[in-house]
């Protein structure tokens, strides 16, 4: 009997011991189902969607540390923002943007992948870069050539001065840290300027505002239209677009120019250049081609001397690039002298690649590069 009963006491106990190790282990599976699950969240974390300048949502990675930026302008945006060494491929070369690689030496370690106006990729060194993400102007066909990759492509647009913060805004919203805080230093800089500018030539009638002229390039002739940035400059700092064409870098005849005959004349520069064999380069912008020239002496401009270089910087300040904050300044002090004889540009241009760029332009540097003159 008390075997029976000593052998009842044993099964009771094992069954008990079967069934608490039963609970343990299933709380055990419970705890990795918690695990696993957490690493999932953590995985689905490391990705954000953003809506680029096309309109369409892109998912990229949560932290960005590899960029191929397609798009020259967008490369000197990146160096504003001090995120210049984050890019590993590149439209650029130091022999056509040499501010840039002056004061970004940094970049001389990104791969050309792509040809300056970026209707050519050079995939193999791309994906030997392994970014994270593509930078690009608006581009659909380089874009699906880039997300057919693997790679998420984020297309920016610039097309006034309101949509070139929104840019700036994003590109330090994607790069993250202290890029999206000098983003928003940056965008203060420039509402800062277009108010102290604004203020004053708003004031200006239409019927005493000058009639600028921007040429793109000279050989062969072509203009920057309404829709053009430079268009919001212009008017901004008191002038008018006489250039009643729509786009930049309109091709345009000798015989329009006369029609317009505009009381002043801003030489740009462009890249130019297609393929990937580095052959890009700068358009001519001498203005003797124009004031010796014995046609030309007969626009109003010309007879006034009223011929000007646009400067030209890390990029140029007339284009798609964050110094168009300096273009401003230097723009409404060239049509109105007389009403901001406080602007120093020398000291304004040092200012501001110390600020944004942390190079430690020289004052003989400013001047050639508000002379448009590469540096030395």
């Amino acid at each position: 009997m008390k075997n029976k009963i000593f052998i009842s006491v044993i099964l009771c106990l094992t069954m008990m011991v079967l069934m608490l190790a039963g609970c343990s282990k299933a709380e055990g599976s419970k705890k990795m189902s918690d695990s696993e699950s957490k690493v999932t969240e953590s995985n689905e974390e490391k990705t954000i969607t953003i809506i680029d300048g096309s309109g369409a949502q892109v998912k990229i990675p949560s932290k960005v540390n590899r960029i191929a930026d397609a798009w020259g302008a967008h490369n000197e945006i990146m160096a504003t923002i001090g995120a210049a060494d984050k890019i590993v491929a590149t439209t650029l070369t130091p022999e056509v943007r040499p501010w840039l690689y002056k004061a970004k030496p940094v970049l001389k370690n990104a791969v050309t992948a792509f040809s300056i106006n970026a209707s050519e990729t050079n995939v193999e060194e791309l994906l030997k870069t392994k970014p994270d993400i593509v930078f690009m102007s608006l581009n659909d066909k380089l874009a699906k050539q880039i997300t057919d990759l693997g790679i998420p492509a984020v297309q920016l647009k610039i097309t006034d001065l309101e949509s070139l913060k929104e840019c700036v805004r994003l590109t330090g919203t994607i790069v993250g840290g202290e890029a999206k805080e000098n983003a928003e230093k940056y965008i203060s800089y420039l509402d800062e300027k277009m108010k102290m500018i604004g203020n004053v030539t708003s004031k200006i009638p239409q019927e005493q505002r000058p009639k600028i002229l921007h040429i793109a390039s000279f050989s062969p002739l072509t203009v920057d239209g309404k829709d053009a940035i430079i268009t919001s400059g212009i008017e901004l700092a008191g002038g008018i677009n006489v250039a009643d064409v729509t786009g930049n870098s309109k091709a345009t005849s000798l015989e329009q120019v006369f029609q317009w005959n505009p009381d002043m004349i801003i030489m740009g520069r462009v890249l130019t250049g297609n393929g990937l064999n580095n052959s890009a380069s700068v358009s001519d912008t001498d203005a003797g081609k124009i004031m010796n020239d014995a046609i030309w002496n007969q626009l109003k401009a010309v007879k006034d001397k009223k011929v000007f270089i646009n400067p030209d910087g890390a990029f140029s300040w007339d284009r798609y690039s964050a110094e168009e904050a300096l273009q401003l300044q230097w723009m409404v002090k060239l049509i109105n002298p007389d009403k901001f004889v406080d602007i120093d540009m020398v000291k304004e241009t040092r200012y501001f690649f110390k600020t944004f760029m942390k190079y430690d332009l020289s004052e003989e540097e400013a001047n050639k590069m508000l002379a448009g003159e590469a540096p030395s």
